[in-house]
């Protein structure tokens, strides 16, 4: 059975997304088969990892169904990242994954609808009705995966007349349908369309354009089939802008296209030299992990050198950026205190080591300090696999207060030169 593996660097409770006073239960392998599946009570269950930015993002509307549904449904939430025996068991393979224990507990629902307070509500009603339905012996009204219906409201209707108002002259991302009426492809999609319209509000705006009346912008888009998807990235626009939509027609995919376009746009991170306290915890204190460097003196790599490996770490900071971690550097020695605690400078420098500081362990680089050996070791951080060790005392050590790093190369110290006019003539001749 496939398994999501634990990862000691993450942050290991439910608590890390829902305080204990949320009306969101959290599940644990202790506890799950004796509150959902021996329970007569419907359940809605996340299973989510507490690095996912997508998890994250769903609190809000999954503690605001939580509260709406109390007394009603129950709402859990599994830490898939340290429970993976319960996400193996449920074969999760990405995160966050919402399973609805309805009518038969044995085959939950996956739910696939909008990740909203109201689209979770409208399923555990659905479920509620179903078995109700089931109880009685009636026909089920439907499964728990339902969802609220998705609204054409949510596709913008574009005209010749407002497409360069709404579309070119807006800073928003947007994905255009150019359709014909009459085609069985462009009826197809609509549904699709409009699920997808739904779940991307906020995020991607989806407008639809009907080129057989409105020929003048298919015509400058050069539309010659139906449907035609374009996509007119986020920020200054000029009518040139247009990109081909490549994905596939289901609202799913549309949205995992889109998502990722949206996902383009987050800028990389600064990798920022180690120079106080109050630095330090600002890039690492409040994010999921942060990756810290230990570059070799500047004597014993000059500017070039030191580029070189600040380089690699822009071009890593790029690969990772949607993980929303922190990134920092030291020169070696400079903050000798954390080096010591993170076991760093041991196999010389450059170092690495991947700290959480919630939770006060580290995994430290071990293979080659390039763009291969570094992102094999990020890689399978992601993944969650790789030691830990706790950070030694078990706290954050003091952060030294330095100057930064002025871009230059390093130099010796001058010598002083020897002033003979003091010396006695003895002297002179023995130097």
């Amino acid at each position: 059975m496939w398994q999501i593996f634990a990862f000691g660097l993450f942050v290991s409770t439910c608590q890390a997304l829902y305080p204990a006073s949320s009306n969101v239960v959290e599940l644990t392998p202790s506890n799950f088969d004796k509150l959902v599946i021996n329970g007569d009570e419907i359940w809605i269950v996340e299973f989510f990892a507490p690095w996912c930015g997508h998890c994250q993002q769903l609190v809000p509307e999954y503690q605001k169904a939580a509260n709406a549904l109390k007394g009603v449904v129950k709402v859990g939430a599994v830490n898939a990242d340290e429970h993976n025996s319960l996400g193996g068991r449920y074969g999760v393979r990405g995160f966050p994954s919402i399973k609805i224990f309805g009518t038969n507990k044995n085959k939950p629902e996956d739910y696939n609808g909008q990740r909203t307070a109201q689209g979770l509500v409208d399923a555990a009603l659905a479920a509620v009705r179903s078995k109700v339905n089931a109880n009685l012996g009636g026909k089920s009204s439907g499964g728990g995966s339902g969802s609220k219906s998705s609204s054409s409201d949510d596709v913008i209707e574009l005209t010749d007349d407002n497409f360069d108002k709404l579309v070119i002259n807006s800073d928003d991302m947007w994905l255009v349908e150019f359709f014909a009426p009459w085609c069985g492809h462009c009826k197809n999609l609509a549904p699709e369309w409009a699920s997808a319209a739904t779940e991307l509000k906020g995020k991607v705006k989806m407008g639809a354009l009907d080129a057989t009346v409105h020929s003048q912008k298919a015509a400058q888009y050069g539309i010659k089939g139906y449907p035609t998807i374009k996509y007119f990235p986020a920020g200054k626009k000029t009518k040139q802008s247009d990109e081909e939509y490549d994905g596939g027609r289901t609202s799913k995919d549309i949205i995992n296209w889109a998502l990722d376009k949206v996902s383009e746009n987050i800028p990389a991170p600064e990798i920022r030299q180690i120079l106080n306290e109050d630095l330090f915890k600002e890039d690492c204190d409040q994010k999921p992990l942060c990756v810290i460097s230990v570059l070799p003196h500047i004597l014993d790599c000059q500017a070039d050198c030191r580029n070189q490996y600040l380089n690699v770490l822009n071009d890593m900071g790029e690969k990772y950026k949607k993980k929303m971690w922190g990134w920092v550097w030291s020169e070696a020695g400079a903050q000798g205190d954390l080096e010591n605690a993170l076991d760093i400078g041991g196999f010389g420098y450059p170092a690495m080591a991947v700290i959480n500081v919630k939770k006060m362990k580290y995994s430290l680089l071990r293979g080659a300090f390039s763009k291969e050996g570094i992102n094999e070791f990020l890689r399978d951080l992601s993944y969650g696999r790789g030691s830990t060790a706790p950070v030694r005392g078990g706290e954050l050590p003091k952060i030294a207060t330095i100057e930064a790093w002025d871009g230059k190369d390093g130099e010796l110290p001058m010598e002083e030169d020897i002033d003979l006019s003091d010396v006695d003539l003895d002297a002179k001749d023995e130097l």
